[in-house]
Formats: structure tokens, C-alpha cells, sequence
């Protein structure tokens, strides 16, 4: 039987994976583990730690960009809709997402997912550029080898509410998740944020991803039928527990397996996103990223 380091994220979806209600015929996968989940991303694009991995579209875009051995597979563990993921201190004062330009906002990195599309959001919707605003920092990138546009600072330590606290930026991007466990009440930035997120993913025909999957090249050329049976098994558990998450949110709408139009288009912002921002500095070469993905439809 062959043996798969696998590295997943707690979700409904994938729990029926971990715990052995649905089998990967003919695979054993040895289901590791990260707290945060976020710090198992630079030891996948670093070292190649696990066989399978999760991954953040960002993260994923920079290290093809860098030449790291790996290839997505077409399955969207989480995603939302940014809007409410610029935040600020309740008594602060009210800030207008149009004249952000000369403002300092605080990202744990600059390379991190949510704050590419924050970035994008703000200068489709709002008219301001990446370039216009000082991004102040918590981390560095997940690949070793990028460095950050000169718009962007280091805080030497802390967590991003931690820079609200100290007033050393005005606002700050916090993913859905992390918004409730910063031991600070935060509100959005922009006004309306849900129904301004909605309006984006309706008129983009997606939902912005967070988290996909990939896996290391050699383990895909050696063991190309175990991975396809993650990923069917997978795809399986995405469709058991759809009933699980709210079609009438982003966030429900954005989990799924399988190459669609809402996952190219989703694909295509996002490279278009990270051109821009300098998250990547080389066109993403999205009909190689497609190619390589051929073989699940075998």
C-alpha cells in the first residue's frame, strides 16, 4: 500500500479523510499536523515536508514563480469574500477606503492570500493602488527567495492587532478566521462589506480562494495513481458534506474539487492580482498550471 504524508486542515470536508469514514483505495495517508496551520506552508515550499499539501493561493503562485517542484490540484479547501477583511479599532476614527493612498495597514506578510485580495479589492473597487499605501509587516514570505516591494516595512515583533494597539498603522487585513482571535474587537474598513463582497463574486463569477491543494513533482511522477485517489476521495468528502455549508455565502460556495469555471476565473484574478502587487514579478503562466493538472481527467 503506498504511504502519503499529507497535510490538511481541520474542515468538515476533509475530517471524513482523517479520521477513516472515507478510505483512499489503495493509499495509507499518514495525516500530519500544524498550529497554526500557516507555519507548515514555508516548511512545504522550503524543505517539501509533506507529499500533499495545503496551500494559500499566494504562496502557491510565488513558489511556481521560483521553481518549486510542486503541482496544484484543483480542489478549493477554503475561500471568502474579502470585503470585511480590512479592519480597524472600533474607536478609531472611520476611514474611507477611497483615500486610503499615504495610510500604513498592517499584513502579517506581504505575500499573504488575504491581503491580495484586499490589495486587488481596494484598487478595483476603490480606485487605490498597492503602490499607494505602506504595508507594514509581521513576517516574511513563505518562499525564502522573494523579497517585498520597498513599500513595504517589517514590525520587528507582535502580532498585526498588536500594530492596531501601538497606533503604528490605521488599519489592518485579517482573514475571516483570524479577525475573532486577535483579543481585540475589530469592524470593517468598508461599509456594507457583505453586501459589497457579494456584489464582487457575482460579477466575477467566483468566490477569491484561499487555501488549495498541491503536491511535490516526484511524488506525483511515482505515485501518480495514489494522488489521483486523494484527490477522488476528496472530491468525495466535498460533495458529502455540501449540505454542511450555506450556498447563499461566499464562503459555502467556495469549497469545491474539480477544474470549473469559477476556479479559472478565480485563478486568473489572482494572477492578475499578484502581477500587479509585485507578488509575483513574471506573468503566471496560467495554461501550464492547467496542463499540469491533465491527469486527474484520465
Amino acid at each position: 500500500m503506498t504511504k502519503l504524508d499529507v497535510l490538511l486542515g481541520d474542515y468538515p470536508h476533509t475530517r471524513p479523510l482523517k479520521d477513516g469514514t472515507v478510505p483512499v483505495d489503495g493509499v495509507e495517508c499518514r495525516f500530519r499536523t500544524a498550529k497554526p496551520l500557516y507555519s507548515a506552508f514555508p516548511r512545504m515550499v522550503r524543505d517539501l515536508a509533506f507529499d500533499v499539501c495545503e496551500m494559500p493561493v499566494a504562496t502557491f503562485l510565488q513558489a511556481r514563480e521560483a521553481g518549486v517542484p510542486v503541482t496544484l490540484l484543483p480542489v478549493v479547501l477554503i475561500g471568502a469574500a474579502h470585503h470585511g477583511s480590512l479592519t480597524r479599532l472600533p474607536d478609531s476614527p472611520e476611514l474611507d477606503p477611497r483615500r486610503l493612498a499615504g495610510k500604513r495597514i498592517g499584513v502579517r506578510s506581504y505575500g499573504q492570500t488575504t491581503g491580495l485580495w484586499v490589495r486587488g479589492i481596494l484598487r478595483e473597487d476603490y480606485g487605490v493602488h498597492a503602490s499607494e499605501i505602506t504595508w507594514v509587516t509581521t513576517e516574511e514570505a513563505h518562499v525564502a527567495s522573494y523579497r517585498d516591494p520597498t513599500n513595504v516595512e517589517r514590525w520587528a515583533s507582535g502580532s498585526v492587532a498588536e500594530l492596531l494597539r501601538a497606533g503604528d498603522v490605521d488599519a489592518a487585513v485579517l482573514g475571516p478566521r483570524a479577525i475573532g482571535t486577535q483579543g481585540t474587537p475589530l469592524v470593517p474598513v468598508i461599509k456594507d462589506a457583505e453586501a459589497a463582497g457579494r456584489a464582487w463574486c457575482e460579477r466575477h463569477g467566483t468566490v477569491p480562494a484561499n487555501h488549495l491543494l498541491v503536491v511535490r513533482d516526484d511524488v506525483l511522477k511515482t505515485e501518480r495513481d495514489a494522488v489521483t485517489a486523494l484527490y477522488r476521495a476528496l472530491a468525495q468528502t466535498i460533495a458529502d458534506t455540501a449540505a454542511q455549508r450555506d450556498p447563499a455565502t461566499p464562503a459555502g460556495r467556495a469549497v469545491a474539487a474539480g477544474w470549473s469555471d469559477a476556479l479559472v476565473n478565480c485563478l486568473h484574478i489572482a494572477a492578475r492580482y499578484a502581477l500587479e502587487q509585485q507578488v509575483v514579478r513574471t506573468p503566471v503562466d496560467l495554461v501550464g498550471i492547467e496542463r499540469d493538472m491533465a491527469f486527474l481527467a484520465d
